[in-house]
This record gives structure tokens, C-alpha cells and sequence, in this order.
């Protein structure tokens, strides 16, 4: 399954690194554009001056780890689309483009349903689409979720409950399904 990763999902690091873990774990293709990583970097900045680099370098390392991930289209692709707010049709260009089955958004009314559905899209917020990975391969979306939970204490330096990790990074039915 090809699952085009909207910038939303991308910025915030521990939803970022459950959804890149599943994803090495082959559980599916993640897919991304250019624009969108560059999305991620200048977000980066509200963390202050060494956000955006950070973000540039992690972004390097996610393109050599997935080499096919970035898709590009003609022009002519995002100019025939609609969407409510139109700096989000590269978005859409890109998931078409990409031939992704999904989309992974945190924006669901920037993204209709009955617009993607006309693309042959579908469209999941970043908890869901992970609790139903966990219900689908719990081994799997354990393991992952456990090495990223160590990862933030190690970094942070605080225990960490899963739960609570998830909870806090906007994952709240999936750490409920593994805390």
C-alpha cells in the first residue's frame, strides 16, 4: 500500500518516527514531495534557529532511506484540482501523482472526502490509520512504538509511559491499544 505522508504528519517527531518505523517494517510505501519536506523544514523553525536545520537533516536522511518516496507531476496536474484551501493541492498532486492508495493528514477538512474519492483516494487521520495497523500486525506496531518510546527517553532524558507518549503526540487510540 502507498501512503502519501501530508506535512502535518511529517513535523511532529514521534508521530513522524511511528509512522516512518511502521513503514520500515514494510507494514507500507510511504510517499512525499519535495515541497512537502520542504513544508516540514520551515515549520521547523518555530523551534528556534536550529529547528530548520535539523529538520533539512532528517529530511536528507529520509530521502536516502526511501529514494523512490519523492514523486513530482506537470503543472498541469495540480491546476485542475480543487480543494477548499488551495495551497493544499500539491498535496493532492502528489498523492496522484505518487499513485498512493492513501493520504495521512491531520487537515480532514482540507482534504474531502468526495474530491480525493474522485481520484481514487482515500483519506485517514495519522491515529487511525496506525491503530488499524496495530490491529492488523500488533507484534509489529508493538515493537516499533517500543523503539521509538525508548528513543524519546533517551533523548529527553524522562520516563516515558507508551501511553502517555502517544497521548501526547497526538496518537491517543494507538497508545490505548498498546499501553
Amino acid at each position: 500500500m502507498k501512503v502519501l505522508l501530508d506535512t502535518c504528519v511529517i513535523y511532529p517527531t514521534v508521530m513522524r518516527e511511528v509512522l516512518l518505523g511502521a513503514a520500515r517494517a514494510g507494514l507500507f510505501t510511504p510517499l512525499w514531495s519535495d515541497r512537502i519536506l520542504e513544508e516540514w523544514a520551515r515549520a521547523a523553525r518555530k523551534l528556534g534557529p536550529e529547528g530548520e536545520a535539523q529538520a533539512r537533516g532528517e529530511a536528507a536522511l529520509l530521502s536516502a532511506a526511501w529514494p523512490k518516496a519523492a514523486v513530482t507531476w506537470p503543472p498541469s496536474l495540480e491546476d485542475r484540482l480543487y480543494l477548499p484551501d488551495p495551497a493544499d493541492t500539491h498535496v493532492l498532486a502528489a498523492a496522484i501523482s505518487g499513485s498512493a492508495d492513501l493520504l495521512i493528514t491531520m487537515n480532514a477538512k482540507d482534504f474531502p472526502r468526495h474530491i480525493l474519492a474522485e481520484e481514487g483516494l482515500a483519506r485517514q487521520d495519522p491515529d487511525g490509520f496506525l491503530h488499524g495497523l496495530t490491529q492488523a500486525h500488533p507484534g509489529i506496531m508493538a515493537d516499533v512504538v517500543e523503539q521509538v518510546r525508548e528513543t524519546a527517553e533517551r533523548l529527553s532524558g524522562e520516563p516515558w509511559a507508551t501511553r502517555a507518549l502517544m497521548k501526547k503526540a497526538r496518537l491517543p487510540r494507538l497508545g490505548k491499544a498498546l499501553g
